[in-house]
């Protein structure tokens, strides 16, 4: 990566603190060099998204490349926040990855048709999570083109 190129940043989208910290592991455990940086609602998804409030310093809390997202968080769930992110002509262009607890159908579907980048059931042991961030890691940064976003 030459000196000018910034790495992707992945903005993760969790209310639960051990989930938050076993992601984070996971992907420190595949030597994943991105800045993370973590929200734990909805609404503090969307703050960070627009630079308002606590998020309000743009180089602190830059655009991320990526977003993991939760679906079940309090205050504004992830498919609130999803709706919100793809009708936004800005934010759009960004990926976003649920990565939930859920297994239903229905969550399957309505979020593919929302424009989510993929869907996965989060693994129920940290070996399995691991493998899960590095091969979606190598999938989103070091195979697809991503678009750039400020």
């Amino acid at each position: 990566m030459s000196p000018k190129q910034k790495s992707i940043v992945i903005l993760i989208a969790d209310d639960d603190a051990e989930d938050r910290m076993l992601v984070k592991d996971a992907l420190d455990e595949g030597r994943l060099k991105n800045d993370i940086h973590f929200v734990e609602n909805g609404e503090e998804l969307i703050d960070y998204l627009h630079n308002r409030g606590r998020f309000s310093d743009k180089d602190k809390f830059p655009t991320p490349g990526l977003i993991l997202l939760d679906l079940n968080m309090p205050k504004k769930d992830g498919r609130e926040a999803l709706k919100e992110i793809k009708n936004d002509p800005h934010l759009r262009l960004i990926p976003v990855v649920v990565l939930t607890t859920s297994k239903a159908e229905e969550d399957i579907l309505r979020t593919y048709d929302m424009g989510v980048s993929s869907f996965i059931t989060k693994p129920v042991t940290f070996t399995a999570l691991v493998d899960v961030m590095k091969t979606l890691s190598k999938y989103w940064f070091e195979i697809v083109e991503l678009p750039k976003i400020d």
